[in-house]
């Protein structure tokens, strides 16, 4: 494994990492789960993601009990989880990033994960019903407190993130250390052009999801539809399935494939190894239901000499979709 800092922090950050979003708590039993994450820590895995809204909290519940199972040094992992959506409830104040909310979902998400403190806590979206003060003045507090560790964002935009930033700063607050986007070969331009400046004014990391673009670079979709479970059938997450699975996204996909294959890479190794070529990426957390494909995906590593600059230039002359 390969470790890389977590923006202008001291801390580390393997650059493949296990999430817990679709899967812990609903699409695949708890034992998997457990073999899932004792897979990845033996390979060099050390940051587990988790959020409130996960399977309503049964995600967390479920990561929390394997931890306190395996009894790993705390020291040598980091957990976080995530506040806005609340666990499925919307009466008001259950949501959000008041005061109130986060308080309360950081404490909630350390009872179910059964520890003393996260060490990265997100906020999941941008609440525009919460001044951005509100929320900074709630984070450097909890940091204190010694509740967290650090604190970062999660589809912020970057004038949010840096006004943030401004308000830490005039303050001496804390400030955000991480964004956690969406970053894949289709979607990419907030990511290059939008947090550029990050980057570079403040030292922002990236805990960058969806990787695969939902499953269409692994190449299940290019013969269409499979019949087993996969995110892109599964009910309730039709917007999911609109917003990734297009005739144009699958015909560059057995494009890439091919690209793939003559580069002994499988076409999922030659996404996340497009990912992990952008210095900005900290690290690329990884979703899985099964054993093979975490086994495949983290074996990425010993295969980055496969992706060459001629390999690269390949794959951006078929998605053609970097900014000029």
């Amino acid at each position: 494994m390969q470790y890389r800092k977590l923006g202008n922090s001291g801390i580390k950050v393997s650059v493949l990492s296990l999430g817990s979003w679709l899967t812990f708590g609903k699409q695949i039993s708890d034992d998997t789960a457990e073999a899932l994450m004792i897979q990845a820590y033996e390979q060099g895995v050390n940051f587990f993601d988790n959020a409130e809204i996960y399977a309503r909290g049964k995600s967390e519940i479920v990561m929390g009990n394997i931890l306190k199972k395996l009894q790993w040094d705390r020291s040598s992992y980091l957990v976080s989880s995530k506040a806005f959506f609340g666990r499925g409830d919307q009466r008001p104040n259950m949501t959000g990033l008041s005061r109130k909310h986060l308080t309360e979902a950081c404490h909630e998400a350390l009872r179910r994960l059964q520890t003393d403190y996260l060490d990265l806590f997100f906020c999941h979206r941008p609440d525009p019903e919460t001044p951005i003060e509100e929320t900074v003045r709630t984070m450097n507090t909890l940091i204190q407190q010694g509740k967290i560790l650090y604190w970062g964002t999660s589809e912020w935009s970057a004038k949010e993130i840096q006004t943030a930033w401004e308000i830490a700063e005039k303050h001496h607050l804390i400030g955000p250390l991480m964004e956690q986007p969406q970053y894949n070969m289709f979607h990419r331009e907030r990511f290059e052009e939008e947090y550029a400046p990050l980057y570079k004014k403040y030292g922002t990391g990236t805990t960058i999801w969806s990787p695969l673009a939902s499953g269409v670079l692994t190449g299940k979709y290019n013969s269409g539809m499979p019949q087993e479970t996969t995110r892109l059938n599964m009910e309730g997450l039709d917007w999911l399935r609109e917003s990734s699975l297009s005739e144009e996204r699958v015909a560059k996909a057995v494009k890439l494939e091919k690209i793939a294959n003559i580069a002994g890479l499988s076409l999922t190794q030659l996404a996340l190894l497009w990912c992990l070529h952008n210095e900005n990426v900290s690290t690329v957390i990884l979703g899985a239901s099964k054993i093979t494909h975490l086994q495949e995906n983290l074996k990425t590593i010993d295969l980055q000499k496969n992706y060459t600059a001629d390999v690269h230039k390949e794959v951006e002359t078929v998605l053609n979709n970097k900014a000029v």
